[in-house]
Parts: C-alpha cells; structure tokens; sequence
C-alpha cells in the first residue's frame, strides 16, 4: 500500500483524529488537576572544631586530628538534621504549630567535606521563611548540643550561603502531561480510522472492483483544489 493510500484512509476519517484530539485537550482543561504552589530554600553552613589549646612545646598532629573530626561530625550532622528532634526544635523556634514529622520530611540534607547544605520544600512562602531562619538559629546556637562527646564551644556551625526562598516550578511529569494525552489521542485515532477502513466493506475506488475481477466501463473523476482536501475520495463512481 502507497503513501498516498494511507494518507486517503486517515483524510476519510480525520474528524474522528480531530474529534479525539479535541476531547483529549478538552478533558485536560477541563479536569486536569492543578498542581499547588511549592516553595523551595537552600542553604549552606560550614562545619569546624576549635583545635585543642597545646600544652606542650611538641608537635601533637592537632590540626589534622581537628579537620578529620569535622568531617566526621558533619556526617553525623547531616542525619541529625533529618531527625525528629531537630525538627522539633526548628518548629519551636520558627513559632508554628506543626506536627515535627512535616518538618521532617520535608527537609532533605547533602554533604561534601565539612560543607553542609540543606533544602526545605514547603507550600507557604511565609512560612518557609520562618522555617529556614529557624534552622540557621538552631544549626547555630544548638548545633553542639546534638553531641554527648562535645562541649558546647568546641564545634563551630557557620553559614557560608544564607537561605533564599524560590517558587519551585512544574515537574517533568506535569510539563509531559498534556504531550502524552495528545500523542495517545492521535495513536487511537489513527488506529481507530485504519480499523474502520478495514471493516468497511463499500466499493471506493477501482482497486476495489479491480479485486473483485469487474471491469470498469467508465470513472468519474474527484474534485480537486482546496475545496476538496477534507472530501474523501470515495465520490468518484465507478460503472462496472
């Protein structure tokens, strides 16, 4: 089968790929749910401890010991941060009444050498603020009291990138969702006229006849021009 026999058999029955396509979008606009406003804030803190004062003239290795237990802190400060009590201060802190497990899970932390860096994604732009302030208040005011083994002057918890709050935009599966309705829309569609065309059993041009071994005494010609782009070619008729 030639190009132009597919193209005829969809041309036949576009209004049933355009009607399709129409439902599709209008099903979308019509009862697509609308993703809620999300707000998002990073930022980034420094993790340190004070090296041990020296108490003798000789070389004790302090500082790499201090720097080796400031990565080691930090990887435990990256799970605290994500524990039920630190959200528990962070929410008595900021001022709201919300259960500590929101916070929580809310909260996701990274971490490369002594850099610790937390996001927060929440709905309230407001209330993002005041969450964000809170966990820097906390990081440093309490950030040593998370520890049994250290006094609370020997870690030093400073922020390097203040928190900045961003409307968080739409997601990939959001941004795909229309594309996908409408590409589907078209597959049946196109499906669907194949299909039709299949099971229609009507004489339409001279192959037709041509297989049922008949011969053709005269043909009518189709209209052409633009007028006759959307007319199927079943009008012309055929004399056998």
């Amino acid at each position: 089968m030639e190009l132009r026999t597919y193209w005829g058999v969809i041309r036949k029955r576009l209004w049933l790929v355009v009607g399709l396509l129409a439902i599709s979008l209008a099903s979308y606009l019509l009862f697509a749910p609308q993703a809620p406003a999300s707000y998002s804030t990073n930022m980034r803190f420094v993790v340190g401890l004070k090296p041990e004062p020296s108490t003798g003239a000789y070389y004790t290795y302090d500082r790499y010991y201090t720097w080796l237990t400031a990565e080691y802190l930090l990887d435990d400060l990256a799970e605290v941060v994500k524990s039920r009590a630190f959200a528990q201060d962070v929410a008595a802190v900021a001022g709201l009444d919300l259960p500590s497990g929101v916070i929580q899970g809310a909260t996701s932390s990274g971490k490369l050498h002594r850099i610790l860096s937390i996001s927060i994604t929440w709905h309230d732009a407001g209330e993002l603020s005041r969450i964000a302030e809170a966990v820097v208040q906390v990081l440093r005011e309490r950030g040593a009291t998370y520890f049994a083994q250290l006094s609370a002057e020997s870690a030093v918890v400073s922020l390097i990138d203040p928190p900045s709050v961003s409307r968080v935009g739409a997601s990939l599966r959001q941004r795909l969702d229309l594309p996908l309705r409408l590409a589907l829309a078209l597959i049946a569609g196109v499906g669907l006229a194949f299909l039709w065309d299949y099971l229609d059993v009507t004489i339409r041009n001279r192959a037709d006849l041509e297989e049922l071994g008949l011969p053709i005494l005269a043909e009518i010609p189709a209209v052409r021009g633009w007028l006759g782009l959307f007319r199927p070619r079943s009008n012309r008729g055929y004399r056998p």
